[in-house]
C-alpha cells in the first residue's frame, strides 16, 4: 500500500506539467507517440481503427475519448500494461490472438503495473477481456466485455482474469459470453462489486482468494452463479442470482465465510450447495424457486439463520445421522412449506420444523423408490414420524422458524413480493 502511495503521488507530481498529445488515426502511431511522451501525459486518440499492438511502459493515460478503435488483427495482447499507474479508458478493444498460453487478451495489466487502471472500455471478441496478471491495487470499472462464441465455452477465455493481484477492484462491469465472469486464482483481498454478468459458464470463479469481497453483483442465465472454492474469510454480501442453470452460490472447501443477503431464483439444481465446507455464516439470504433450496454434504458447523426459503421443490437436503440446529438466540428461517401458526404473535412459530424425514433420506439414495410416494406404506411412515419425533433419522431441526420471509438488501436489483 505504501509503495501505491508513493506511486500514486509521483504520478500526481508529473501531471501538473503533464502534455496532451493528439494521435493521428494510422498503424503505428499510438507506439510512435508514446515514444515520445513523458510521464504523466495523455495520449488521446482519434476517430478510427488503429491496427497495432500496444504496450504501456510508462505512466500515462491512453484515452480513446469513447470513439477510438484498437485492433491487434489477431495477433497476442491488443493493449498491454507495464508501467505502474498507467491508464487505459475510453476504448474499443478487438482482435486478440488465440493462444491461452500466452493469455492473449484485449487489455493485460502486468505484475509491474501496481495502481494500473482499465477504465470505460469496449472489449470484444477476444479470448480474455481483461487480464489483471499480477497487477496489485489495480483498477477495473466500468468496462463492457463480451467474449467470443467461437470455441465450446470450457475453451473460452474469461472475462475479467486475475492472478496474484491483491487489493485489486473489479467494479461496476457487464460481462457477457467467454468462459467465466471473473476468474481469480491464488489472490487476495480483492473486491468485486456491483458487476452483471450473463451467458457465461460461472460468472464469479473463486480459486484460493482468501480474504476477498463480493458484493452487489446480478449473474442471469448462467450455468452457475458464484462459485467460490479452496478459500476463507471470503464475504459473499447482497448479489443476485436470477435463472442460472445449476446453483446460484456454490461453496467447495470454502471456510469462516460471510453469505449475506443474497437473492437467488430459479437455479434448476440448487440455490446454494455446500461441499466441505465449514464455519460459515448463512444469514439473511432469500432461497426461491429451486430444485433445491440448499444442499449440504461434508460441511459443519456453519451458522443457518434469517434466511428465507420459499416454493423450492426440496426446501433442504442433508443426509446425516445428527440433529443440525438451525436457529440462535429464539430466531430461526422462514419455510414456505411450513404450515405454521403463532398463537402469541411473535413473529416466531410455536413448533419446531424440520424439514426432511426418513422417507426423504430413501429417496436420495434410491431415487427409484419415487415410484412408491404414494402408496399407503410411504404415507403410514411419514405420519408415523410426525406423531413421534424420535422416530426420525436426524437432519436439521429449526426450533423456532419465522412466521415472516425476510427479504434481503440487494439494492433495488431485483423486485419481488413477499
Amino acid at each position: 500500500m505504501k509503495r501505491f502511495l508513493s506511486l500514486l503521488l509521483i504520478f500526481s507530481a508529473a501531471s501538473l506539467h503533464a502534455a496532451e498529445w493528439d494521435v493521428p488515426v494510422r498503424a503505428g502511431a499510438i507506439s510512435e507517440t508514446l515514444a515520445q511522451a513523458a510521464d504523466g501525459d495523455t495520449l488521446r486518440l482519434g476517430s478510427g481503427t488503429y491496427f497495432e499492438n500496444v504496450v504501456l511502459d510508462r505512466p500515462v493515460i491512453l484515452d480513446g475519448q469513447g470513439h477510438a478503435t484498437i485492433d491487434a488483427q489477431g495477433a497476442g495482447t491488443v493493449v498491454t500494461v507495464t508501467s505502474p499507474g498507467a491508464v487505459v479508458q475510453g476504448l474499443t478493444v478487438i482482435g486478440s490472438g488465440s493462444s491461452h498460453d500466452t493469455i492473449d487478451s484485449g487489455i493485460k495489466l502486468t505484475k509491474t503495473a501496481t495502481g494500473a487502471q482499465a477504465l470505460d472500455n469496449v472489449v470484444l471478441g477476444n479470448l480474455y477481456g481483461i487480464d489483471i496478471h499480477g497487477a496489485k491495487e489495480s483498477t477495473v470499472a466500468g468496462n463492457r466485455i463480451e467474449g467470443r462464441l467461437d470455441h465450446r465455452m470450457n475453451d473460452r477465455g474469461n472475462g475479467v482474469y486475475v492472478w496474484n493481484a491483491p487489493g485489486a477492484v473489479v467494479q461496476g462491469n457487464d460481462v457477457r459470453y467467454g468462459r467465466d465472469g471473473i476468474f481469480v486464482n491464488s489472490s487476495r483481498k480483492n473486491i468485486f462489486r456491483d458487476n452483471v454478468f450473463r451467458e457465461l459458464r460461472f460468472a464469479v470463479h473463486f480459486m484460493y482468494a482468501n480474504g476477498s469481497t463480493v458484493s452487489g453483483n446480478v449473474s442471469i442465465g448462467n450455468d452457475l452463479g458464484y462459485a467460490i472454492m479452496f478459500t476463507k474469510n471470503v464475504a459473499v454480501l447482497n448479489n443476485v442470482s436470477i435463472d442460472d442453470r445449476e446453483h446460484g452460490i456454490a461453496f467447495n472447501y470454502t471456510n469462516s465465510s460471510d453469505i449475506r443477503d443474497n437473492y437467488v431464483r430459479s437455479a434448476q439444481q440448487k440455490c446454494a450447495f455446500l461441499y466441505n465446507s465449514h464455519k460459515n455464516d448463512f444469514s439473511g439470504n432469500w432461497f426461491e424457486g429451486c430444485g433445491i433450496g440448499i444442499h449440504f454434504t461434508g460441511s459443519d458447523r456453519n451458522r443457518i439463520v434469517g434466511n428465507s426459503f420459499i416454493a423450492n421443490r426440496t426446501q433442504v437436503k442433508l443426509v446425516t445421522t445428527n440433529w443440525y440446529e438451525w436457529s440462535e438466540d429464539g430466531e430461526g428461517n422462514f419455510y414456505s412449506d411450513n404450515a405454521a401458526y403463532d398463537v402469541n404473535g411473535d413473529g416466531i412459530s410455536d413448533a419446531p420444523y424440520r424439514p426432511n424425514d426418513s422417507m426423504d433420506h430413501v429417496l436420495w439414495t434410491q431415487p427409484s423408490a419415487k415410484l412408491l410416494l404414494g402408496s399407503p406404506a410411504v404415507q403410514l411412515v411419514r405420519w408415523s414420524q410426525s406423531a413421534f419425533p424420535a422416530l426420525l433419522p436426524g437432519g436439521v431441526i429449526d426450533s423456532h422458524p419465522l412466521m415472516k420471509p425476510v427479504k434481503p438488501d440487494v439494492n433495488g436489483k431485483v423486485q419481488h413480493d413477499g
